[in-house]
């Protein structure tokens, strides 16, 4: 089945209008196709090779609609840096409708009633980011939305120097956030609270339907994904610039990507966002973040969720799971697979000598991969080896307890220490090209988004680090 064949519903519909509003796309100047996601096609049960369908273009830039799509924007509140909106929405995003489980939208599609004073346009820049960090984030095994396609145009954007507009196709199972449960109760719409929950729950939570105090189930829910992705993201150093709880999934996947950096230098203060001026996002903040947007979740919820029952239930689980996962992750990362106490400091102790070697964060595991004893290669890579060196005699003292042999770790460490990590700079570069309009890089970063533990030697150039000051270093990984 072609993607154009596709036929959409739209269940969110089914909410009372004030859920939404209906709209329809401002179609851009001379739409282009930049680039497809085959793997993402995937989801849709549709052909992988977009490329041949013909209305593909049409349908992203809104001058066509799908069978059954009903175009509309979404209703919802917000935290903004702990200051609360009670009237955000959709500002620049309009939904299509679902199809085999995954709700299509377009950012950058024009004007919608929740614009304020926005254009409802997306920049060629910022729609390259979304695009590839989307996939990025799938190809790393972390819960995300997903990009299908991406177009540009010739429609000049207005921001702090001219640009050109773009559209970016997403999917996500749920776009309903923490911030759409906050504008009901801000509003005191309660029965609106208990509409949106038990839509939440057939959409994201069905095996919650048959079960007693279905709410509290749903919370407990919330609270473990989100701690699982925070997880995730601290894992492999990942900064998500804007965790306001309109940008927070009510199913805890990663969306929204507005400012955002993978760490270069091990650095647990590093802040991404230039107007995060309190480093309330910061990397190391970004448990403590979350957790203080499900306390407003349980806020929200509070119509239908006893507020204190729901407190329980967050100082009980998310911690609990977020360390869990957090080990987990890092145990594989590290080649630790024999269960150990002592694991939880040893990784401490990594994280504070990586800090004081001043070594690049995801370099360090890729090589780490490969050590068979020799020091050398890892501490190259520093611009002060003593730390970490005295915390690799450490290392080598637990690698004792493995029953693993060398080879057997070095594949199983390969398979979770990507070789690629889309880092800011490499964006930038890619985002430059295109502006003149040569997408061979996006194309490039799309390929190894998608496998980003696998050798692709005739990409190697996308590995170029250049803040490293240490050795003459060319490359970000090695293998």
């Amino acid at each position: 089945m072609k993607f154009s064949q596709l036929k959409l519903t739209s269940p969110y519909l089914q909410l009372p209008g004030l859920f939404y509003e209906k709209v329809d796309p401002t179609p851009l100047k001379n739409a282009f196709l930049i680039s497809v996601s085959g793997d993402a096609a995937k989801l849709l049960g549709v052909d992988e090779n977009l490329l041949e369908d013909t209305l593909l273009v049409d349908i992203l830039n809104g001058e066509k609609k799908l069978e059954g799509s009903q175009t509309f924007s979404m209703n919802y509140a917000g935290h903004q840096f702990s200051d609360f909106t009670a009237a955000l929405g959709d500002g620049r995003v309009i939904n299509l409708g679902k199809v085999n489980g995954e709700n299509l939208q377009l950012k950058g599609a024009g004007l919608t009633p929740y614009s304020r004073l926005g254009d409802g346009r997306a920049t060629l820049g910022s729609s390259i980011r979304e695009y590839l960090m989307s996939e990025a984030m799938h190809g790393l095994g972390i819960e995300t939305s997903r990009a299908l396609a991406l177009i540009g145009s010739d429609t000049n954007v207005a921001r702090k120097e001219r640009e050109k507009g773009a559209i970016v196709l997403r999917l996500s199972p749920t776009w309903v956030r923490f911030g759409t449960f906050e504008h009901f109760n801000a509003y005191r719409e309660y029965k609106m609270v208990k509409d949106l929950a038990d839509y939440v729950i057939e959409e994201s939570f069905s095996y919650l339907i048959t079960e007693e105090e279905p709410y509290v189930k749903m919370y407990t829910e919330i609270v473990k994904n989100t701690a699982r992705t925070i997880a995730a993201w601290q894992s492999v150093g990942f900064t998500h610039g804007v965790m306001n709880t309109d940008n927070m999934s009510i199913d805890g996947r990663t969306i929204d990507y507005g400012p955002f950096s993978f760490l270069n230098d091990y650095d647990s203060s590093y802040v991404c966002n230039k107007t995060d001026k309190e480093g309330r996002y910061s990397f190391k903040s970004q448990p403590g973040a979350a957790r203080w947007n499900l306390e407003k979740l349980a806020t929200a919820l509070s119509p239908i969720l006893d507020n204190e029952s729901a407190l329980e239930i967050l100082d009980e689980v998310f911690y609990k799971v977020y360390k869990s996962e957090h080990l987990r992750r890092m145990s594989a990362r590290l080649g630790l697979y024999e269960k150990i106490g002592e694991d939880k400091n040893l990784i401490q102790s990594m994280h504070r000598s990586l800090s004081d070697a001043r070594v690049d964060y995801n370099l360090f595991f890729r090589k780490l991969s490969l050590y068979d004893g020799d020091k050398s290669p890892i501490l190259d890579i520093c611009v002060s080896s003593l730390p970490l060196e005295e915390w690799l005699n450490a290392y080598d003292k637990r690698l004792l307890k493995e029953k693993l042999s060398q080879e057997k770790r070095e594949k199983k460490m390969l398979a979770v220490n990507p070789k690629y990590i889309l880092k800011n700079h490499i964006l930038d570069e890619a985002i430059e090209k295109a502006k003149v309009g040569n997408f061979t890089m996006v194309d490039d970063l799309l390929k190894v988004a998608h496998s980003p533990y696998e050798e692709h030697e005739d990409l190697e150039y996308l590995c170029a680090v250049t803040h490293l000051r240490s050795k003459n270093l060319q490359l970000c990984c090695s293998s």
